[in-house]
């Protein structure tokens, strides 16, 4: 459920207490994930969340103002269909990625593979392109919070790219490593909606990564040249570090705008 976070308007935004803490945007989702927890509802669970209702998904996601978070019966498709595709491969997501034997690449193409809703691709030109941001993300937390130890040991992390969303361009435009047309800037700065699969939708998206993939290779490159060792940054780490910056620093990137697509993807 982790995709389209972003309010219709900056003065509503979904928000989500927990612990005297409020939190918008993606945070809400783990905030609510974690007090449906507490409530004794069993969100993490395959079989309840593959036949959970509506209703049920929109108690577990309530807001505490008036601003509901976007796209329930969205969130309601791909949660019920993960959780389908779970209970047909062992009942877990453990017993389901292990048929890929922690190889990143495998990993992400058995998740885009047996699950719809992560095949994030698009025509540019004629031809396909595939992001796949919340496929190669799944397999990157997992990664991230198994600290890369035991069955998080997932070799072929170097070959995932940076997870294009609309918060890390904005961090890359911010910090002079992209930049937009003036007349790409204009639009975005106007509000209007970006379909999904729409030629600048997919350029924003696209030269993302290959910003991300220049900023690595100058890393490496940086890492050799002053000590003489072997680079172990990857796209994964350097966009780890770029979402969490832009949520830091987001009143000082106000006046870059985010581009506003509303999708299942990211």
């Amino acid at each position: 459920m982790n995709f389209s976070f972003w309010p219709d308007k900056d003065t509503q935004q979904c928000e989500v207490t927990y612990k005297g803490t409020t939190y918008t945007g993606y945070m809400t989702l783990c905030a609510a994930i974690t007090r449906a927890l507490e409530e004794g509802i069993p969100i993490t669970e395959p079989k309840y969340f593959s036949q959970i209702s509506v209703e049920e998904l929109g108690h577990v996601l309530r807001s505490d103002n008036e601003t509901p978070m976007p796209m329930l019966q969205e969130r309601h498709k791909v949660l019920t269909e993960g959780g389908r595709v779970l209970l047909e491969h062992g009942g877990s997501f453990r017993s389901f990625i292990s048929q890929a034997g922690n190889d990143a690449q495998k990993m992400m193409e058995l998740i885009v593979k047996k699950i719809p809703s992560y095949r994030d691709e698009a025509t540019y030109e004629g031809k396909r392109v595939s992001f796949y941001k919340r496929a190669q993300i799944l397999v990157a937390d997992y990664w991230g919070i198994m600290e890369a130890r035991g069955e998080g040991d997932v070799i072929n992390m170097d070959w995932l790219t940076m997870f294009a969303d609309y918060r890390v361009p904005q961090a890359l435009v911010y910090l002079g490593a992209l930049r937009y047309s003036d007349k790409l800037m204009q639009t975005l700065r106007n509000g209007e909606l970006l379909c999904s699969g729409d030629r600048r939708e997919v350029e924003i998206r696209g030269c993302s990564i290959w910003c991300v993939e220049r900023i690595k290779d100058h890393l490496c490159k940086l890492v050799q040249e002053r000590v003489g060792n072997t680079c172990n940054i990857n796209a994964v780490i350097i966009d780890f570090y770029l979402w969490p910056y832009a949520k830091q620093h987001h009143k000082e990137m106000a006046h870059i705008p985010i581009h506003h697509t509303r999708c299942i993807y990211y």
